[in-house]
């Protein structure tokens, strides 16, 4: 009798399970009893803790994925990217001394990077990753039907593709439409890195300090005269690195909360009407896949995954693959709602945080978004309000 008071007392005081629209870092439903084992090495691994013994540095940004991407929502200012070397499309001159990242922490016995002289720079808060298995899947001919359906936009929005080179490593979609030896990328605030692979790669080496097979030099300091160098053997095995591709495409898209609320409503037919759906495409669609539960769906990520020229103010005079300085990929809209639960209660919004709300992001866009922004500018209070209790529904 006292066991079972002392059940349910204890059961009474733990905190109630958040509901299923609250979290991002469950699985996508209907995964096999395989992939789930999979995925869950994947999150296992992701949330990897890594130090010196574990392969960690010499150089690096942060101890493990998960630290930059706190429930695979947006990262924090604490853990931001500082990105440097490119200023145009003729590519990166300032691979010989560190570029494109900079790694402003070591390990003992080595010293954090700093910007080159002459390099220009720009910080990158980390992304979402919630849900990216479903961009991963976007066809390249949807991709280009949008950058095609903006040559006929009346308010002057012309997003189109960032045609980049891929690395040996990365074998193209049996889809994937080449341009001059080029491809279709999609992921990164410039669209330059082309799948979820490349991108998890980078991520161990460039962020980490961690060496695979895929890249095994670890990232050097060239003002301590280190050149790139062969860590050894891999400090992340393949299993290990292909889990973790497996648990980004697997995850879960974030739900939209509150949709039938009248308030909502309005606000969604608001973004529409002042034209944002132009670049934040609410709906696309996935092509095929070996996962079942990623084939063939239409998800709702408020993208276009295509490069629009966003104007001087956003213009930090850096880049990468062949996007302008002042060119950014369409950022996905879902999530933003919970985005504030991952940055410590507070927003940071925009490529690198600058906006503090909502409104403040809306009034940074420029350039082509030109036209919408002077709109939400010319709102009633109702139509302001409305449209950010939408957004904040996604």
């Amino acid at each position: 009798m006292i066991t079972n008071l002392c059940h349910y007392s204890c059961n009474e005081l733990e905190p109630p399970a958040p509901n299923a629209d609250e979290v991002m870092d469950a699985p996508v439903e209907g995964l096999t009893h395989g992939q789930n084992i999979l995925f869950n090495a994947g999150a296992e691994e992701f949330d990897e803790v890594y130090n010196t013994e574990t392969g960690l540095g010499p150089i690096f940004v942060a101890t493990s994925c998960g630290s930059c991407h706190a429930g695979n929502n947006r990262g924090h200012m604490f853990t931001i990217l500082t990105r440097f070397g490119q200023t145009d499309s003729m590519g990166n001159q300032f691979t010989n001394f560190g570029g494109p990242q900079l790694q402003n922490q070591a390990i003992a016995g080595h010293k954090g990077e700093q910007i080159p002289d002459g390099a220009t720079s720009s910080k990158f808060i980390a992304p979402i990753t919630s849900g990216v298995g479903f961009l991963e899947l976007v066809s390249d001919a949807d991709i280009i039907e949008m950058s095609n359906d903006n040559l006929n936009n009346p308010d002057g929005v012309r997003g189109h593709p960032n045609w980049n080179y891929i690395p040996d490593y990365v074998i193209p979609f049996s889809n994937s439409i080449s341009q001059g030896g080029k491809y279709i990328c999609r992921f990164g605030h410039k669209a330059s890195t082309y799948n979820l692979l490349q991108l998890t790669a980078q991520a161990f080496n460039e962020d980490l300090g961690i060496a695979s097979t895929l890249l095994p030099n670890n990232p050097f300091n060239y003002k301590e005269g280190i050149p790139p160098f062969k860590s050894g053997d891999p400090e992340v095995s393949d299993n290990s690195l292909n889990a973790v591709v497996f648990y980004l495409q697997t995850l879960q898209t974030p739900f939209q909360r509150n949709i039938e609320e009248a308030e909502v409503v309005t606000g969604k037919k608001v973004f529409i009407n002042i034209g944002c759906e132009s670049c934040h495409k609410q709906t696309l669609k996935t092509g095929f896949s070996n996962v079942d539960a990623l084939s063939n769906k239409e998800f709702h990520p408020y993208t276009d995954l295509l490069l629009h020229d966003m104007g001087s103010g956003l213009d930090d005079g850096y880049t990468e693959g062949t996007a302008k300085t002042s060119e950014w990929r369409t950022t996905p809209l879902w999530g933003l709602g919970l985005a504030a639960d991952a940055q410590g209660g507070n927003l940071f919004l925009l490529h690198d945080g600058r906006a503090r709300s909502i409104e403040e992001a809306i009034l940074f866009h420029g350039g082509e978004s030109e036209v919408s922004k002077t709109r939400f500018t010319n709102l009633t209070q109702n139509d302001k309000d409305a449209l950010i209790k939408f957004l904040k529904s996604l």
